[in-house]
């Protein structure tokens, strides 16, 4: 997470073995780097894409990229009884949430809210691209009104989801579609916003 620098006395500053990634600065003094980690680690509360891998008995396997494979119980989902179970199968999309995550115990996902809701969560994504992307990139994607996403809706509509565990999932009208909103989002890694804009009116204006 971000986190302000208030000391306004002129300090020099060391960063330690493997502190990697991007400073990034925002006015008056707002710092924070912009890490390019690509392995996932698993925290409670985040709404994660995941792969289905197996099913074993009433639990669900489900690959979210992390150091290994979380569960999920049928029941986890809207409506769900022991008579009317969802149908998932193996190699379904499913959007969750993580409500188990620490070294000590395997992930556990569900699929519903604390009203029991859906609410967006659930098996998606019969078509479209599933692709990777920093969780840097992934936190300006979930960024309220984020800029990105709101400069591509400008070229044509498309659907997203975004997990925090660096995986995005993309659908526009047309194969082609689909796969520029994928390049153009991970072009979109380390440019700023002005480069950004300038890439996209290119592409909008096809002279690339």
């Amino acid at each position: 997470m971000p986190e302000s620098i208030t000391d306004s006395k002129p300090e020099k500053v060391v960063c330690g073995p493997g502190l990697r990634g991007i400073l990034r600065h925002k006015q008056p003094n707002l710092y924070w780097i912009d890490s390019q980690q690509r392995r996932y680690v698993p925290s409670k509360g985040e709404n994660v894409i995941g792969v289905v891998t197996a099913k074993s008995g009433d639990i669900f396997k489900v690959d979210i990229g992390g150091s290994e494979q979380a569960s999920l119980s049928y029941l986890a989902f809207e409506g769900a009884t022991k008579r009317n179970r969802p149908n998932v199968q193996v190699g379904d999309l499913v959007y969750s949430q993580l409500i188990v995550a620490n070294k000590d115990m395997e992930p556990e996902l569900v699929c519903i809210d604390s009203c029991g809701r859906a609410n967006g969560l659930g098996v998606f994504g019969a078509d479209g691209l599933l692709f990777k992307v920093s969780l840097g990139l992934v936190r300006r994607l979930l960024a309220p009104q984020s800029e990105i996403a709101k400069d591509l809706e400008k070229m044509f509509p498309f659907e997203m989801v975004v997990g925090m565990n660096g995986r995005v999932w993309v659908k526009a009208k047309t194969i082609q579609q689909t796969l520029i909103v994928a390049n153009l989002l991970e072009s979109c890694e380390n440019m700023t916003a002005q480069q950004r804009q300038t890439l996209f009116r290119r592409v909008a204006d096809g002279s690339i």
